[in-house]
């Protein structure tokens, strides 16, 4: 992993808007259409090549593939695993159970969640690496010649796969989470093996309390937490953490987030977990403050910060200025070569879903190259 040795580096969380071809032909497989294979791979090429060329020209050092070929951040592993199966609807986020009206408007605004929510209705093994593969090879064949200082790709975290599709099969969460961990495993180490930075998708260490553990107390969610950071680092054993990175937010929706657990709370156990750096939000009216909880935490000389110094749920474009003084905020705490500059969350982090419009969301990541710019020129 690339440290800001010379200059503030960028980033963002990993999923970016797809355009309508690839939500069509995402949606096709979704809902069980048919759809020719070489059709598919053709228009998500197409889609990966044209992302990368676009996060270069925003100024963006550390790029992905955007997840463009997963229906979801989470689910996509329906496709990939075996053992899942039927359909639960999901619980509303506790912070909107009490405004049905307002998330109607959500769903006009940002669009319907119509991907399939599976439950775990079998043992959970590794059923075919064909979509992994594919993706290794689109995303090095794009990359390769493009103008940008690394690449990561995403992967969904056991705790994060556990949370999405309840368990209905293994004896205890315990098993599960081991389970999921050991079908995880090859995919982690695939994508490190191909040259890719790994980051692994945690928001079920902070959004999970309100959204798919909400029916657990605060002390059973905290205990919970703890054996997910077990069975993820069970699963990174044979990887450096220099070469991981995690993410983790309490929630890619614009709503009260009046329920969201305290990053106070949760912070020993994020800082169990091997990844070398941690993305988290620290940009939205409700995580803001919380750089403070960073500054107060004794935090290990291995750990890398990636703030997200711009909003994902709002089409405001943070000015230049803003950003670069929220990036002084966290290099005050760490030092320079310890920051990098990313995105509260992604921008799609499921298809067709997404409250920011996709061409403002190249806006928001040229402004993020800018603050980093300028930020830098303060700072080496």
């Amino acid at each position: 992993m690339k440290l800001s040795t010379d200059r503030i580096l960028t980033t963002h969380v990993g999923s970016l808007p797809r355009s309508q071809a690839v939500v069509d032909v995402l949606m096709a497989r979704e809902h069980g259409t048919e759809t020719d294979p070489k059709q598919f791979e053709a228009v998500v090429s197409e889609a990966v090549r044209e992302v990368v060329k676009l996060q270069a020209d925003a100024g963006i050092d550390v790029i992905s593939d955007g997840e463009l070929s997963k229906i979801g951040y989470a689910t996509y592993i329906k496709d990939r695993l075996t053992g899942f199966d039927g359909h639960q609807p999901r619980k509303v986020a506790l912070d909107l159970a009490d405004y049905p009206e307002y998330q109607e408007k959500m769903a006009l605004v940002a669009g319907k969640q119509s991907f399939k929510r599976l439950c775990c209705t079998g043992p959970v093994e590794v059923s075919t690496t064909e979509p992994l593969n594919f993706d290794l090879k689109n995303f090095k064949s794009a990359v390769d010649g493009a103008n940008v200082t690394d690449a990561f790709m995403n992967a969904a975290s056991p705790g994060v796969v556990s949370a999405f599709q309840p368990n209905q099969y293994y004896p205890s969460i315990a098993e599960y989470l081991e389970a999921i961990s050991k079908a995880m495993q090859p995919e982690y180490e695939a994508i490190v093996d191909a040259g890719f930075v790994l980051q692994l998708d945690c928001p079920d260490l902070a959004m999970a309390r309100h959204t798919g553990f909400q029916d657990l107390t605060e002390a059973e969610f905290l205990a919970q937490a703890e054996l997910q950071v077990e069975a993820l680092n069970a699963a990174l054993v044979n990887i450096p953490a220099e070469k991981l990175r995690m993410h983790v937010c309490w929630g890619n929706y614009e709503g009260p987030h009046t329920y969201d657990i305290d990053l106070r709370k949760i912070m020993n156990v994020i800082l169990k977990a091997k990844p070398s750096a941690i993305l988290f939000e620290a940009s939205n009216p409700r995580h803001a403050h919380e750089w403070q909880i960073w500054k107060e935490t004794k935090l290990p000389d291995n750990k890398i910060l990636v703030p997200g110094v711009i909003d994902s749920t709002s089409n405001y474009v943070e000015h230049p200025e803003l950003i670069a003084q929220r990036i002084q905020q966290f290099t005050d705490i760490v030092g320079r070569e310890r920051v990098m500059a990313g995105t509260d969350c992604g921008f799609a982090t499921f298809a067709g879903v997404g409250k920011v419009d996709s061409k403002i969301v190249w806006k928001k990541l040229a402004s993020l190259a800018e603050g980093a710019a300028l930020a830098s020129k303060k700072l080496f």
